[in-house]
This record gives structure tokens, C-alpha cells and sequence, in this order.
């Protein structure tokens, strides 16, 4: 008898204790990550969840309210990027969104966040042409690619040509790939508009365009390679710059290297060997990481978890914590108050130094830096000028 009160205590009780709900509050992350940039998506999605768990630890973001990161993946696929914004708009405890790593991806999920009125900071989709669509909804933490192409242009024939000098004594001779990606098509163009300036210092060989996934670049190479470059520029991604490193050196073709922000990963260094892509030169979206003195307590708290900081952690962590303060500051769990909330901000305490926003919502911290590769590991080189 004694047994069968208890069995009946405990089944009045479980269901009661089941059916308590606890309040979440959601923030959607969403980056490729399976398939071959992966290994980036991993790496912002680690700077997220390091700032939501430091969030956490420092309390309850609004009182007796749970934060959550929902993690999407875009595949960096236009289409699954729709797709995933489609799917957080509609779950209603999701208040803001961190994303996507694609320009390609950012620009049609940034037109469903603003319908929805749902906050979207993007950690480096740095292609103009997003925040020019006057989406009041619409944050990046990164500079754009407005800077770096002529960031890129400039180095390449201040630099990389005088150094050897080229320039003087005839054009320095350049060839131009990119992806054919909103953001590589987009970047390389905004090189060679730099390009342009510089008159008849600089013959442009031409400019023709890759497609993500391809694997066999010897053809376009060989090519570029009967016109005698002295500098190749690619703007694009990882998997493709490793292998456009490696095969320009099976061939033989002996022109100086310059990529963009989109190959600076570790990952680059596997897949091209380091033989291949010593030597090489990479634009980033931001300065060194590890020089910054704001940095050090997110370096350490990141590698003592994670390991080595990837190229774009820093950069979602930024963005995380920016949607989380924007979350305290509205004091709800309202999309609006969110909203009207990160239209507040001013001077926020960021990585990169005190971080603001244009009335695009463009990041006013605007350093881009400029890596080399010597024996086997990136080397920051400096902060370049975009003009």
C-alpha cells in the first residue's frame, strides 16, 4: 500500500515538473558549416558560443530567462542561407541574428531579417552593396571590401612592384581571378578599379572568373602564364586559393601571389602545402588579432578552450556580444526594443577598440591588414592604406 501511494506521488508530480517551461531567449547563428568552408563556419561559430557563454556566466541576460545560440547551417548556399533565415524569423524566441560568413548568403537572408524586423549583425560579409540596401536591420563588425580591394591594389604596386622595381622601367604587369561569388566578384572589381589610377604604371592582363568547387585550374593558369604576370590576384575563398597555390607552382608560373580575406585560414596552408604557399600575400578585414591590447583576455579565453584562434573568431565573438548587449539594453525579449536598442550603441568596448556604426550600420573600425606566409605560418606584414 505504502509502494503504491509512492508510484502515484510520482506520477502526479512529473508531469506537472515537465510541463514548467523555461524562458529562453534566442540568438541565431548561421555560417557553412559542413562542406568544404567548414572550417570557417567552425571558427565563427566558436567566437559565438564563447560570447554567449561568457553572457551567461555573468547572469541572466533579462531576469529568469535563459539564453540559447541556435546554430544554422548555410552550406554557403544562397539557397540554404534562405532557407535557415526563414526558419529562425519564424521561431518567435529568436531576437536577433549573428551571420552569415558569405556575402553571397547575407545579401537575399538580409531582406527576410528586415521584413521581420529581427536584428542581424554579420561577423566579415563585407561585400557594399548589402548594407546599401537601407536595411535599418543590418550591422557588420568587419570593414568592406571598398577598402580592401584598393587596400590590395595600393599594396601591390607601391609595394610588392617597387620592391622589385617594377614600374619605372615598365608596367607592372597584373592578372585578375576571382570566384565569380558576390563577394569575390565584387572584391576583385573594386581592385581593379584601383588598378586604373595608376595610369600607365600597371598594364592589366586580364580579369576572368573561377567557380567554387572546381578543382582543376591548370588550363586558366597556363594561360596567364604565357602572358608573363608579375603579380596574380585572387579574390575568393580557401579551398580554391590553396589549389590555385599549388597548381601555379606545378606549372611553374613564377608571379607573385596576392589573395584576399576569404584564403587567410590555417587550412589554406594544409590544403596548398606550405611549399606552395610560401611567399604568398593575403589582405584581411582587420588588423592582427594578436597585436591588439583590448584582445588578449578573448585570446586567452578562447585558446585555453578551443586552441588557436581562427582567422574569423574574433569577429563573431564581436557580433555575438553586440546582439547580447543589445538584448540587455532593450530590457525584453521584443524584436523592436532590440532593435531600437542597437541603434543606441556608441562607443562599445570591442576587441578592435571602441566599436561604432554608419548609418548603413558599416563598422567605423576599418583596419586592413596584410599577411605573408614565411616558413609555413602567417606573419602579420602591416595596416595598409586604402588610399
Amino acid at each position: 500500500m505504502r509502494t503504491a501511494r509512492w508510484l502515484l506521488l510520482v506520477f502526479l508530480m512529473v508531469p506537472a515538473g515537465c510541463s514548467q517551461h523555461e524562458p529562453v531567449i534566442k540568438i541565431g547563428f548561421v555560417a557553412p558549416l559542413t562542406g568544404d568552408q567548414a572550417p570557417q563556419g567552425e571558427d565563427l561559430r566558436r567566437g559565438a558560443q564563447l560570447a554567449i557563454d561568457q553572457a551567461q556566466a555573468q547572469g541572466p541576460i533579462l531576469p529568469g530567462y535563459r539564453l540559447e545560440l541556435v546554430a544554422l547551417d548555410d552550406q554557403h548556399s544562397p539557397t540554404q542561407a534562405v532557407a535557415a533565415a526563414k526558419k529562425l524569423v519564424a521561431d518567435p524566441d529568436v531576437v536577433a541574428v549573428v551571420g552569415h560568413l558569405n556575402s553571397s548568403c547575407t545579401l537575399p537572408a538580409s531582406a527576410i531579417y528586415h521584413q521581420a524586423r529581427l536584428l542581424q549583425v554579420s561577423p566579415v560579409s563585407s561585400n557594399p552593396q548589402i548594407s546599401r540596401q537601407g536595411f535599418d536591420t543590418f550591422y557588420r563588425t568587419c570593414a568592406t571590401d571598398d577598402l580592401q580591394g584598393p587596400a590590395a591594389a595600393l599594396f601591390a604596386v607601391r609595394e610588392l612592384g617597387a620592391q622589385r622595381g617594377i614600374g619605372e622601367s615598365r608596367p607592372m604587369r597584373i592578372f585578375i581571378l576571382d570566384d565569380m561569388t558576390t563577394y569575390g566578384r565584387g572584391l576583385a572589381n573594386e581592385f581593379e578599379k584601383k588598378l586604373h589610377s595608376f595610369g600607365a604604371t600597371v598594364q592589366l592582363l586580364g580579369h576572368e572568373g573561377i567557380t567554387q568547387g572546381d578543382k582543376d585550374f591548370v588550363p586558366v593558369l597556363t594561360k596567364i602564364k604565357s602572358l608573363g604576370p608579375d603579380l596574380i590576384y585572387f579574390a575568393g575563398m580557401f579551398p580554391e586559393g590553396a589549389l590555385l597555390m599549388r597548381q601555379r607552382m606545378e606549372i611553374g608560373l613564377e608571379a607573385m601571389y596576392l589573395g584576399s580575406d576569404g584564403q587567410f585560414d590555417p587550412v589554406l596552408l594544409q590544403l596548398a602545402t606550405p611549399q606552395a604557399a610560401e611567399g604568398i600575400y593575403l589582405t584581411t578585414i582587420g588588423s592582427d588579432i594578436h597585436q591588439v591590447a583590448g584582445a588578449k583576455a578573448f585570446i586567452a579565453a578562447y585558446e585555453s578552450r578551443f586552441g588557436t584562434v581562427g582567422a574569423y573568431s574574433a569577429y563573431a565573438y564581436e557580433a555575438m556580444s553586440i546582439a547580447i548587449w543589445a538584448v540587455r539594453t532593450a530590457g525584453k525579449t521584443d524584436r523592436g526594443a532590440v532593435l531600437s536598442a542597437m541603434k543606441t550603441l556608441k562607443d562599445y568596448p570591442g576587441l578592435f577598440g571602441p566599436q561604432n556604426f554608419d548609418e548603413k550600420g558599416d563598422s567605423l573600425v576599418r583596419d586592413i591588414g596584410i599577411f605573408t606566409v614565411k616558413d609555413g605560418t602567417f606573419v602579420f606584414v602591416k595596416t595598409a592604406q586604402w588610399e
